[in-house]
């Protein structure tokens, strides 16, 4: 397959995989995992996330706290902020990869075999990243629908529902994974300069003229 726009689909790739890491980020420390609506205070809403709780009030804003123990957290807690840390560090390790390995970046011009490592290594490090954001956004959520719709807890209990920070962190797992997929698909094009282009298309031209004066009586 040849791409003639190849730049532009690893700019596009890389922009992307910025989006969806920028957003990990954000997810990793947003403390609305978990949304808790009292009933019997409707004014108040409680959150959690990967490092603190708080309470949102309509009257006195946020007010938060930090956990004082990472044993003390639940399995699922801790698991993802572990998991998140990869995803932060290894889409930070693959921006640098394929940052390196753009064609329109000057630096290593001649080494286009190692440049094309590079995007290889940065798409790759893109997906993995990518799924490690979904892996503990997702468990969280599953573990979130068991408890809600667990029947050994009385009804009048309240209990926990999704928080924004899960929408968000499962948007930046498909955009790593999407910004690495663009990138590794110009690694099996070749690149088909406008220069080329340009003389094919005239080179075209000149043979139909050619034709052209050939038919004519």
């Amino acid at each position: 397959m040849a791409l003639v726009y190849r730049p532009t689909m690893q700019l596009s790739g890389i922009l992307v995989s910025l989006l969806g890491w920028v957003l990990s980020c954000l997810t990793t420390y947003l403390p609305q995992w978990k949304n808790l609506n009292l009933e019997l205070n409707e004014l108040e809403i409680w959150t959690m996330g990967l490092w603190q709780a708080c309470v949102v009030q309509e009257e006195g804003g946020m007010q938060c706290k930090d956990f004082d123990s990472f044993l003390a957290l639940p399995p699922e807690l801790r698991i993802s902020r572990i998991l998140m840390f990869f995803s932060n560090g290894l889409g930070f390790l693959g921006l640098l990869l394929s940052g390196f390995g753009l064609d329109c970046l000057k630096i290593g011009e001649r080494q286009q075999e190692q440049k094309k490592r590079l995007l290889l290594f940065g798409g790759m490090l893109f997906w993995i990243s990518g799924i490690t954001a979904v892996v503990p956004v997702s468990w969280v959520a599953h573990s979130t629908v068991q408890e809600f719709w667990d029947e050994n807890i009385p009804d009048i209990v309240p209990r926990w529902d999704f928080g924004e920070a899960l929408f968000v962190g499962w948007l930046a797992g498909f955009c790593l994974i999407l910004g690495g997929s663009l990138l590794n698909c110009t690694i099996c094009s070749t690149e088909v300069h406008p220069s080329l282009v340009r003389y094919a298309v005239a080179e075209q031209q000149d043979q139909c003229q050619h034709v052209e004066t050939e038919t004519r009586p």
